[in-house]
């Protein structure tokens, strides 16, 4: 095949080597929060496209039973019943005319005919067609089992992923409340001290003005935690309902720790390139095939019976007895362009499938490799946003008791606040992308369908 583009896979995808795989655990092993699992164990069991996958690998399975039917003699029961009248002055009525078809009796006319029998047909596979044809669909078979598997990696990961937003956005929500009851409170204090001179009506209105955006953020996240939930609902092949699940999890969990192995193990551990890989094998086979229709074909017919014209005569051996062994030897003379472009073809779907694996491999890599980088900036992120969020904390406290004492201004006390509120926000983000980053690395190592 010309315009081939083989890559070497590297050793590692970093500078150490790991040979262990967290893509070898099994998912029920890897995710330790029971309401995960459960969620999960639904999706499996009723998500739609799921489904859709099952129905697929029943068709590729009959289409195995078809190619090796083909390879096998056809056997079928054959009968039939029926009249023949000939012309009088014709030469086979000339001559059935004057022949006894028992002795001492003429041949009738009209003239009846019963036959029960079997008739047989098989074609030689010679040059191996019907072989590699067969071959080729075991192999989308056995691709379609992959399929399904890839469908459940990525389903397992999407259903992962869309708990832990939730496990977020309740965070989020229960933050965002917190500080509306806070707010509510420092506008109380700032009202108090309107009437007595100490503040003036601005400051009520800008303490009002935050109360009003915290509240709004709250309609929001709760926004949001809908859409997510029904999202979650539809994953799992549901009407939407309520998702169970614990947000004080979300805060005591530390994500899992991850061992990536090396690369080459994507061969072997994804869904997506191993069927990739089946269907380069099927499209070899579909070459091998397409050439073999260059070759002379032999097919073989046959029949074995009984034929008599009175049926108290069908069975009647060895007079009513009949067989017939043929066989057809056929090579393409004429119109060789039409077998020509269907060999071409199925060259051209070779390298295309030979490009897709190629190409599914090098997708596999990077999506690891950028995983990986993920999870260390998100460590790191989390790391730096939990000191500026303990700071910022701090300097809330600190703003609000000199706002009390009359040595701090009350846009210094809204600031701080807003800036605190902005910071614990983005810590729960943070974290959130932590479980995500260890979750969607697990999937691009193949993880997931055990």
């Amino acid at each position: 095949m010309q315009g081939t583009n083989s890559q070497v896979i590297p050793q590692s995808y970093t500078d150490q080597k790991d040979t262990i795989n967290s893509a070898q655990v099994k998912w029920r092993d890897f995710f330790k929060d029971q309401n995960l699992i459960s969620l999960i164990d639904t999706a499996i069991s009723k998500n739609f496209d799921l489904m859709v996958t099952f129905q697929e690998i029943e068709v590729a399975k009959n289409n195995v039973r078809l190619k090796n039917g083909q390879m096998l003699p056809t056997l079928a029961g054959v009968g039939s019943a029926g009249t023949t009248k000939v012309g009088h002055y014709t030469s086979e009525g000339a001559g059935d005319a004057s022949a006894d078809i028992t002795p001492g009796r003429l041949v009738p006319s009209p003239l009846n005919d019963y036959m029960l029998g079997l008739q047989t047909s098989w074609e030689a596979d010679i040059w191996g067609k019907l072989r590699n044809s067969k071959k080729a669909a075991v192999a989308r078979y056995l691709g379609s089992i992959e399929g399904k598997n890839f469908v459940i990696t990525n389903l397992v990961a999407e259903v992962a992923n869309t708990y832990y937003e939730l496990l977020a956005l309740d965070s989020e929500l229960e933050l965002i409340r917190q500080t509306i009851q806070l707010q509510k409170n420092g506008l109380e204090i700032v009202k108090i001290q309107k009437e007595a001179a100490v503040a003036n009506e601005l400051a009520v209105k800008q303490f009002e003005a935050q109360l009003y955006h915290s509240q709004s953020q709250e309609l929001d996240l709760l926004q949001q935690i809908a859409e997510n939930e029904n999202k979650l609902n539809a994953l799992l092949g549901r009407f939407p309902q309520k998702i169970v699940r614990d947000q004080a999890t979300f805060t005591a969990q530390i994500p899992n720790s991850i061992n990536i192995g090396i690369p080459a193990q994507l061969l072997h551990n994804r869904p997506d390139i191993k069927q990739a890989e089946q269907e380069l094998l099927a499209t070899k086979c579909d070459v091998k095939a397409a050439q073999a229709a260059f070759y002379p074909s032999l097919n073989l017919t046959g029949s074995l019976g009984f034929q008599a014209f009175k049926t108290s005569y069908l069975f009647t051996s060895p007079q009513s007895l009949i067989y017939s062994v043929i066989g057809d030897l056929a090579v393409p003379l004429v119109n060789r362009s039409a077998v020509k472009a269907e060999f071409n073809t199925a060259n051209a779907y070779q390298l295309e499938a030979l490009f897709s694996y190629q190409r599914t491999i090098l997708n596999g890599f990077v999506e690891v490799s950028n995983e990986l980088s993920n999870i260390r900036h998100s460590e790191q992120t989390f790391n730096l946003k939990s000191k500026e969020a303990a700071a910022l904390a701090k300097a809330v406290e600190v703003s609000i008791d000199l706002f009390k004492s009359a040595r701090a201004n009350y846009l210094e006390v809204l600031m701080a606040q807003r800036d605190a509120l902005g910071a614990k926000l983005e810590l729960i983000e943070a974290k959130k992308q932590q479980f995500n980053s260890v979750t969607n690395v697990y999937k691009a190592l193949g993880g997931g369908w055990q």
